[in-house]
Order: C-alpha cells, then sequence, then structure tokens
C-alpha cells in the first residue's frame, strides 16, 4: 500500500518540477495517513506549509517558484524577479522566490517574497512551464517596483526584441495599472519614453548597454544597426552611428573578435569605414562596466575634429 502511494506522489509531482502539495497527493486519491507517512519516512521534504518535494528530486530554480506559487495559495502567481527569470529577461533572478497574491488572500511564508495586489486580472496571468505567473507586460511594469530604471530598460528591450510583447500592448498595461506614486509606473514609463517609430531595436542586450552608456554621457541619440554604404554599395552595418559625424560605434566582446580570422575581419572593416570617410569607435565590455566616460570623451573629441 505504501509502495503504491510513492507511486502515486511520483506521478503527480513528475510533471509539477518534483513539487507535490498535500491537496494535490489527497486529490490523487492517497490518505490522509498516507501522506502523512510520506513525509515522516523522508520520501516527500516539506518546503512551506503543505508543500512538499519529492525525495531524490533536486529543488531546480524553476521548481522554487512553482512551490512557492502553490504555498501562496489560490491565484497566486509568480512575479516580479521571478517571473522575468523564467523568461530569461534583464533584473531576473533565480534565487528570489517572489510571487503576487490578491490582498485578501496573501499568503506569509518565511523565504518568499510577497506582493499584494488588488489589480490582478485575467489579462495579467499566464504560464510558464506550467508555473504560474504574470504576462510579460505586467512582469515589466512590475519590475520597475524592484529594479532601477536602466534595468528595466534592458528588459523591456530584451522583450521586444524577441517579440515577447508590443509596444502598444506595453502602452495599455501602463494606461490600466500606473497612476501616480504606484511603484513600477515611472519606470516603465521612462522605459517607454524612450522608443520613436523610426528608432531600431538592439541586437543584444550588450548593445543596449552601450545605448544607455551614450545616453548617460550625454551624447546624440545614435541611430542604431546602421548601414554604411558608398554610391550604393555596401561597406559595414554597425551597431551604432552618429550619422552627422560619420562616426560608427560597435561593441567588441572578447568572444568574437579574438584570433586570426577575426583580427583579419575586424581590420578589413575599420579599413573599408575609414576609405570612404567614416570613422570607427569600439567599446569594450570594460567601457560599458566603467560607466564609458573615457571612450565618450574620445567620441566627442573626434566630433570636434569632424566638425
Amino acid at each position: 500500500m505504501q509502495k503504491h502511494a510513492h507511486v502515486i506522489a511520483a506521478h503527480v509531482g513528475g510533471p509539477q518540477h518534483g513539487i507535490v502539495t498535500w491537496s494535490g497527493l489527497i486529490a490523487a486519491g492517497l490518505t490522509e495517513d498516507q501522506v502523512i507517512h510520506l513525509a515522516s519516512t523522508g520520501a516527500i521534504e516539506p518546503l512551506w506549509l503543505n508543500t512538499y518535494r519529492l525525495a531524490g528530486v533536486p529543488l531546480t530554480w524553476r521548481g522554487a517558484p512553482f512551490a512557492a506559487c502553490f504555498a501562496g495559495g489560490a491565484r497566486a502567481v509568480a512575479s516580479h524577479r521571478s517571473a522575468a527569470a523564467l523568461r530569461d529577461l534583464p533584473g531576473g533572478d533565480e534565487r528570489v522566490q517572489e510571487l503576487t497574491c490578491p490582498r485578501w488572500r496573501r499568503a506569509r511564508h518565511s523565504g518568499l517574497v510577497v506582493h499584494e495586489s488588488t489589480m490582478l486580472d485575467s489579462c495579467d496571468l499566464d504560464v510558464v512551464d506550467g508555473i504560474p505567473t504574470t504576462t510579460v507586460e505586467r512582469t515589466l511594469f512590475d519590475l520597475g517596483a524592484v529594479r532601477r530604471v536602466p534595468v528595466v530598460e534592458r528588459a523591456v528591450e530584451a522583450a521586444l526584441r524577441r517579440e515577447l510583447t508590443t509596444l502598444p500592448a506595453l502602452g495599455m498595461t501602463l494606461r490600466r495599472l500606473g497612476r501616480r506614486g504606484r511603484r513600477g509606473t515611472a519606470a516603465l514609463r521612462i522605459a517607454l519614453g524612450g522608443y520613436s517609430p523610426d528608432r531600431n531595436l538592439t541586437e543584444s542586450d550588450m548593445e543596449m548597454l552601450l545605448l544607455q552608456v551614450l545616453r548617460r554621457n550625454g551624447l546624440p541619440e545614435p541611430a542604431l544597426q546602421y548601414v554604411i554604404s558608398d554610391n550604393g554599395r555596401f561597406i559595414a552595418r554597425v551597431d551604432a552611428a552618429l550619422v552627422e559625424w560619420k562616426i560608427a560605434i560597435e561593441y567588441e566582446s572578447f568572444q568574437y573578435h579574438t584570433g586570426r580570422s577575426a583580427l583579419i575581419r575586424d581590420s578589413a572593416r575599420r579599413n573599408a569605414q575609414l576609405a570612404v570617410g567614416w570613422r570607427p569607435i569600439s567599446v569594450t565590455w570594460h567601457d560599458l562596466q566603467t560607466g564609458g566616460r573615457q571612450v565618450c570623451a574620445d567620441i566627442r573629441a573626434v566630433m570636434r575634429r569632424a566638425a
């Protein structure tokens, strides 16, 4: 009989990242005594109230928010940093178990970051890998409550780049949820303010960091993914360009710009740009990490000479 209980528990927890609940095991046909026996023998290990992990199944970072949603009660969903991590967006944190519950059903458990919200409508709910979570739009709005504006900007850009959402959808969410003093409103509004109808998206998070560095240092807004040509002949496509001054700015990672073949390729690209009057500027990870003051000063010097 107990072997039968083990089989049922494994069957229930298998599709759920190894997570089972008291109510789920009872609904599967086990008695209360059988569930107590499974817990007392270590076949299932307690996480939070009435929430367990199958013994021998590692608690993965996806299993943890799944268990947190069960512990949070009805209509609890992974949100904020947890929801961003589930979609691999900047600002996500796999170490944080963060969820949102309706105010009148808020669950209190140690180890969980629980947010209350009476504005958690069906249009804000989604499922990722079987885990109840907030939609991309609601996640990006909520992220502004726990992350700084530059991180929210990167998350918005990544979601748009991967076609997880659209600017109109984000605008609708901001109008529906945003109000003065509501956490997340200002960050998403600022992030969306950086877009214009003719602005191209960056192609990577590093390029977005590059754009933020240029902005913070007061340089003019560059054209992104700009194609340099000469009398209709393709020369190069660069990450960012200050077209008026013919300055081509590119992020150069060690991963893609090392080795003999990369050296030959990059030299040919720079020479081709110089040959048609453009001035290439390289930006490295070190520049981005240190705020980019030196490389931006170099860009200003080139702008002055070009003028």
